[in-house]
């Protein structure tokens, strides 16, 4: 029984060291309220964690569910 204790227990501390990245490029503030129509894929990391593609950064940065982006689609 202590065994299994201690296999959930090294289980959770595992699962908690286990994050989204870091963005490349952060969003910064103001954020943008217009956008071009430019079509730039963009992987979108979303503050409650996560991420999200866009069309482009500025659209990315004008949510503020979004910390940050990476250029480039996101990964599957």
């Amino acid at each position: 029984m202590r065994s299994v204790f201690v296999c959930v227990a090294l289980i959770t501390m595992l699962s908690a060291c286990v994050s989204t990245p870091e963005p490349a490029n952060p969003c910064a503030d103001p954020r943008p309220l217009v956008c071009t129509m430019q079509y730039a894929p963009t992987c979108a990391v979303l503050v409650e964690g996560g991420r999200k593609e866009f069309s482009s950064p500025c659209t990315a940065c004008s949510s503020e569910a979004v910390s940050g982006y990476d250029t480039g689609p996101c990964p599957e």
